[in-house]
């Protein structure tokens, strides 16, 4: 961990920088998967100074063959930052109702982006609440930001990538196979078990996995109410996994925002090198040409 910036703020911490001359620009993501959109939250309380941005609209591309959450314009992300008031190298702090889930892949989505101080406020906006701090309904009118979108800055996997790094996943350590599993990558499945299993597909229209990925259910790393173990407790849920300091290591879900937890779990675990496959497995089944595995078998 040493060097790795702490991608985690408290909520007693962050109200502290908030009383400071110049306070993070705060976002807030508030998301639900089957909507409605979380403005309305927004409207009925949130931080102080917060301005609200929409996942699905504005962090995010249009559903489609890419998958469900693809990656956004660039030129239309940078508009939507600068609108909301993100500055060129200065601090940003997201959060989402508590889950922790559309604060990640923001998280995410700012680091990709090229900006690098953004943190996720730990527990969101049920954790703000709990700590009796203040909340608000004014809306702020934030000064235009001049944040520049440098797109890459966080690996990515497409799916011909990730079925790249699932060929080298289907071995744990200590266990026989072809090749060296200890200098192989490991592709994560962050689903739950039963839909890594292909036992039940609640969203996209063929159940499965790809094949040679292994299944670490985000409930394995990360409490529902978006608290996570420490750096040592992460590191042996990954190890579990197969993920050691020497294997490339990427991760994916249904469309890419469950990951993008999973990526930000490994970067607490001391991996800032780790992957998202953003389309995930909405934009794997949107071939019919690529193969999907079913059962625990990898």
């Amino acid at each position: 961990m040493s060097g790795i910036p702490n991608p985690l703020v408290e909520p007693a911490d962050l109200a502290a920088e908030l009383d400071r001359p110049d306070p993070p620009t705060l976002l807030d993501v508030r998301w639900r998967l089957a909507g409605p959109s979380g403005r309305a939250d927004h409207a009925a309380g949130h931080l102080p100074g917060a301005v609200f941005l929409d996942l699905d609209a504005d962090l995010c591309g249009p559903p489609g063959p890419a998958g469900r959450h693809p990656l956004p314009d660039p030129v239309r992300l940078q508009a939507a930052l600068r609108a909301a008031g993100v500055r060129a190298g200065h601090p940003v702090v997201v959060y989402d109702g508590g889950d922790g889930l559309a604060a990640a892949r923001a998280w995410w989505t700012l680091r990709w982006a090229g900006h690098r101080p953004v943190r996720v406020l730990s527990g969101g906006w049920s954790a703000w609440l709990a700590a009796g701090l203040t909340t608000t309904t004014d809306q702020p009118t934030p000064a235009p930001g001049d944040v520049v979108v440098r797109p890459g800055a966080l690996p990515v996997l497409d799916a011909a990538q990730a079925a790249g790094l699932a060929a080298g996943s289907g071995h744990r350590p200590g266990e026989s196979g072809g090749g060296d599993p200890e200098r192989a990558g490991v592709l994560l499945d962050v689903r739950a078990a039963a839909r890594y299993r292909g036992e039940t597909e609640p969203i996209d229209p063929v159940a499965g996995h790809v094949p040679g990925a292994v299944n670490l259910p985000l409930t394995d790393l990360v409490g529902a109410d978006g608290r996570y173990p420490d750096a040592a407790g992460l590191r042996r849920r990954f190890a579990g996994a197969g993920v050691t300091d020497a294997r490339p290591v990427g991760a994916y879900c249904g469309s890419g925002v469950t990951a993008a937890q999973a990526v930000l779990a490994l970067h607490l675990a001391g991996r800032p090198d780790a992957a998202l496959y953003v389309g995930s497995w909405s934009n794997w089944v949107a071939d019919p040409a690529r193969p999907v595995a079913t059962g625990d078998g990898t």
